[in-house]
């Protein structure tokens, strides 16, 4: 049993073999319809339970067909439908029900606190299917899609991130370190990411590059990644936040700074961060990026119950 919860937390040998084993078995399902059960059917038997605290659409359905295509089942629950710590149960017992009746539990937060509550008390792996500081499945599907499409090793590539910091930038940053791709980092001077999160790299003797210029950030970039910069729940000064990202819409004008054959990744929901032309055009491969989130987390599940 081994929780998924930071990519900083977890070995690079072992984010490498997940990444492998997701090529391998994406090339196995070439035939198979999409609930057709894969031939070993590792997880047969096993039971993932889901839980969402906040919206969810490409993690929740991957997670489900993820399960699925192993053989095992899904159940998934919503915290309004649970005491979870309100109504007399405390979150320990009610981790302790969860490993009663489930194999695996994947949960959607809004409180990093809460989730390592959950691998305390649990008897059964954690998977975090996103927390306030981390986004782990979908930044390793994310070296996925970028290997898959650049055909070789993301160590080999320039990855550039245009937008703020958030959660999903926290785990490419981890993703650089485990495994040694350059990653340059383009957002607005009071926007860099978390003194917590660059503390950690400087301990690796590791190096991000931030630059509060987009196009410095851009050049010579053969993948490009970005995110929503007014996320759901932002409690900030929304038309101020706006203003201050305007001259780092990714648009064609920017992206001609990068390499000719540079790819635009985004993890979805979109906004005003990227164009239409960017979004829509060749260069973007934000279809495929979602569709791999189904691979890569089932080779992320057989990890966590102990058959990778």
């Amino acid at each position: 049993m081994k929780h998924f919860i930071n990519l900083k937390d977890i070995p690079a040998a072992d984010l490498r073999k997940i990444v492998n084993d997701a090529k391998k078995r994406k090339k196995l399902r070439k035939k198979l319809s999409t609930l057709e059960v894969d031939k070993d059917a590792p997880l047969k038997g096993k039971l993932l339970i889901q839980m969402f605290e906040k919206s969810s659409l490409r993690t929740r359905l991957s997670f489900y067909l993820a399960i699925k295509q192993l053989g095992g089942g899904t159940l998934t629950l919503r915290s309004n439908e649970l005491h979870l710590g309100q109504g007399g149960e405390s979150l320990e017992d009610t981790a302790k029900i969860l490993a009663t009746y489930g194999d695996g539990f994947m949960l959607r937060t809004d409180s990093d606190e809460k989730i390592e509550k959950f691998k305390k008390y649990s008897t059964i792996p954690i998977i975090n299917g996103l927390s306030p500081s981390s986004h782990p499945t979908q930044v390793l599907s994310d070296v996925f899609t970028v290997e898959e499409i650049k055909n070789k090793s993301i160590s080999k590539l320039n990855i550039c991130w245009i937008g703020d910091s958030n959660n999903v930038l926290n785990s490419l940053i981890a993703a650089s370190v485990k495994f040694s791709f350059k990653l340059s980092i383009g957002c607005p001077k009071n926007y860099e990411p978390k003194k917590f999160v660059l503390d950690w790299v400087k301990d690796k003797n590791k190096k991000v590059f931030i630059c509060n210029d987009p196009v410095k950030a851009i050049k010579n970039a053969d993948v490009v990644f970005s995110d929503k910069v007014i996320s759901l729940n932002d409690k900030v000064n929304k038309k101020k936040k706006i203003s201050d990202f305007k001259k780092f819409i990714i648009n064609k004008k920017l992206m001609s700074h990068a390499n000719k054959d540079c790819t635009f990744l985004h993890c979805l929901p979109r906004g005003s961060e990227v164009s239409e032309e960017v979004f829509l055009n060749k260069q973007s491969e934000v279809w495929l990026q979602a569709l791999n989130r189904v691979h890569v987390q089932k080779s992320i599940l057989l990890y966590a119950f102990g058959k990778l």
